[in-house]
């Protein structure tokens, strides 16, 4: 007899646009679009068949230089129209937008993709001085209107009917206007009569990523997402986190294998070990120590003053912060007080920060499969992010090293699965609507 084995699902890979540095090269040209770059990084995952571009966000100006990021649904929707299968993962705030405009917003993108659109949503940590508050929320009030947004979200998506909107048989569409249902949504942040105002979605709701990592953030995941961005540097941290959410996205009756784990990869590419591992120390040589006290603070909530610390001693316990008394980024909190008292000096937590507490690795093609291989075969990694598509040197390891030996590995598909990005994540079907 034949093998019943059920296919596993491959691994999915997404790279990202926006964001960049570069971008701002091209601000000051008047002969190049800071559109210039994504729409080449655009091209080529098309051409590579990778499965979505993924655009961050900021909503302030950061310390130490960094402007920002463009604004997300506004790029991806000028690379919509130089992609046809590619996935396009837009991050935007549920702290300062409201859900009748998200909506809005999403299914548009949905449309002119074709069914490409997908949310990752975030509780915002900064950016509140321009958006008329004094002070950011704290946590589980962010949270909590997080989840309202996604409830009110995700009616309107559904507040058409099967069959609200047939062909007529010339090319054109009738609408049955009885079966276009107001939400009537009345919540502790929002009133929304509805329904939305933009026809069906091809995907019937964008899909649905997340990022948080704190007790809120894992709720709101377990409970909503279809794919949760994470940071998880190490095996046994995926271990932990993977089991902590899916335990709870089953007490919430979700289905299995949700939701899948998205992890970033930091790579450092080398044509042998020993090259790899001399650019992972050139790198950490070439760290400016002082700017990297205040990216370390901001990793440990903002408060903590390091400035006179001994880069090569520990960070005294009493000057870590308690997590639940800090209003922003729990999630990154948790991860460097966790380094910190591993007994780490200073100065490699701040050579640590430069990756935020992401997922780091070093070494050539072959070895970077190997650590892949080994998160997706323990089954806490279904989506990865690679980066390196700007730049000549990376781009050339990543799409003539990494990428095909994973396709040898039977990893990573060959080419897309499906017509929606939903499709081609291979999602189970979402619930019924609730009409």
């Amino acid at each position: 007899m034949g093998s019943t084995a059920q296919r596993r699902r491959p691994l999915k890979i997404v790279t990202g646009v926006s964001g960049s540095p570069k971008i701002y090269d091209a601000a000051i040209d008047p002969r190049r679009s800071t559109l210039d770059e994504a729409l080449a990084v655009a091209k080529l995952a098309e051409e590579h068949h990778f499965d979505a571009l993924f655009a961050a966000d900021l909503l302030s100006f950061g310390a130490q230089g960094a402007i920002g990021a463009q604004e997300p649904l506004i790029f991806l929707s000028a690379l919509a129209s130089v992609t046809r299968h590619v996935g396009l993962i837009a991050t935007v705030t549920t702290t300062f937008h409201h859900p009748y405009n998200l909506a809005r917003l999403f299914g548009t993108l949905d449309h002119i993709s074709n069914g490409r659109a997908a949310w990752n949503a975030v509780t915002s940590s900064v950016g509140e001085e321009n958006y008329g508050a004094d002070e950011l929320p704290g946590p589980e009030e962010r949270y909590a209107r997080a989840g309202e947004v996604l409830e009110v979200v995700n009616a309107l998506f559904d507040s058409w009917r099967p069959g609200a909107l047939t062909p007529d048989g010339h090319g054109g569409a009738v609408l049955d206007p009885d079966l276009v249902r107001p939400i009537d949504h009345a919540g502790r942040y929002f009133t929304v009569r509805g329904p939305l105002n933009i026809p069906p979605l091809p995907q019937r709701r964008p899909v649905q990523f997340q990022a948080g990592q704190s007790a809120g953030g894992v709720e709101l995941g377990a409970r909503y997402a279809e794919v949760v961005f994470t940071s998880l540097a190490t095996l046994d941290d995926a271990h932990t986190y993977t089991a902590k959410i899916r335990a709870r996205a089953a007490e919430l009756g979700r289905a299995d294998g949700l939701p899948l784990i998205f992890s970033s990869l930091h790579t450092t590419y080398g044509a042998t070990e020993e090259e790899a591992l001399r650019l992972v120390r050139e790198r950490a040589e070439a760290t400016d120590f002082e700017a990297g006290r205040h990216l370390l603070a901001d990793m440990l909530g903002g408060a903590v003053d390091l400035s006179d610390l001994p880069l090569d001693r520990p960070i005294p316990d009493s000057l870590l912060p308690r997590v639940d008394s800090v209003h922003r980024r729990r999630g990154r909190v948790e991860i460097f007080t966790a380094l910190a008292r591993s007994g780490k000096t200073l100065r490699e937590l701040i050579v640590a920060a430069k990756d935020t507490g992401h997922w780091a690795a070093a070494g050539t093609p072959e070895q970077l499969a190997d650590a892949i291989q080994e998160r997706y075969d323990a089954g806490v990694l279904d989506v990865i992010g690679l980066g390196g598509l700007d730049d000549d040197r990376t781009r050339d390891f990543l799409l003539n090293g990494l990428l095909p030996e994973l396709r040898r590995r039977g990893i990573v598909g060959a080419e897309p699965v499906g017509s929606t990005f939903r499709d081609n994540l291979e999602l189970p079907p979402l619930p019924p609507p609730a009409y």
